[in-house]
């Protein structure tokens, strides 16, 4: 099998408030939306953004989608990224959950929280490389 994943679907609540964070705050443009979703293309994957009771209903698990249970990361070619692109996030809606600052394990990051509070974290390390295209490769 493949190492692959197709899409990740984040479950929120005003598909508009969530819109602004990340068409404003990433600077995304949806490839698709209705009235309860919005896709994202990204580099090899889809972001999605379903409203949470649809996409609750459409897992039959009503109730149990509750955010921040895990991270997701955004990284940046150069340290000096971090906080204005963090700054960029906070003022389209997102909320600061940790400054920026360095990890004893080296590199320099900080959190955001989406207005539905999925934590995006916002990274540097110099030991990952970003081609063109944005695609991470993981270095020790």
């Amino acid at each position: 099998m493949q190492h692959q994943i197709s899409i990740i679907t984040l479950g929120i609540t005003d598909l508009s408030r969530s819109k602004r964070f990340y068409c404003q705050g990433f600077g995304w443009s949806p490839v698709f939306e209705n009235q309860e979703i919005v896709f994202y293309q990204m580099n090899g994957l889809v972001l999605g953004t379903f409203l949470r009771q649809s996409l609750e209903e459409d897992m039959k698990r009503p109730g149990l989608l509750v955010p921040g249970a895990f991270s997701l990361a955004h990284n940046v070619a150069r340290r000096e990224d971090v906080e204005p692109v963090m700054a960029k996030l906070a003022e389209a809606g997102g909320r600061l959950i940790r400054p920026a600052d360095a990890p004893p394990h080296g590199g320099f990051r900080g959190y955001v929280a989406d207005p539905d509070d999925h934590a995006w974290e916002i990274a540097w390390n110099p030991a990952w490389v970003i081609d063109g295209n944005g695609h991470v490769t993981f270095g020790v």
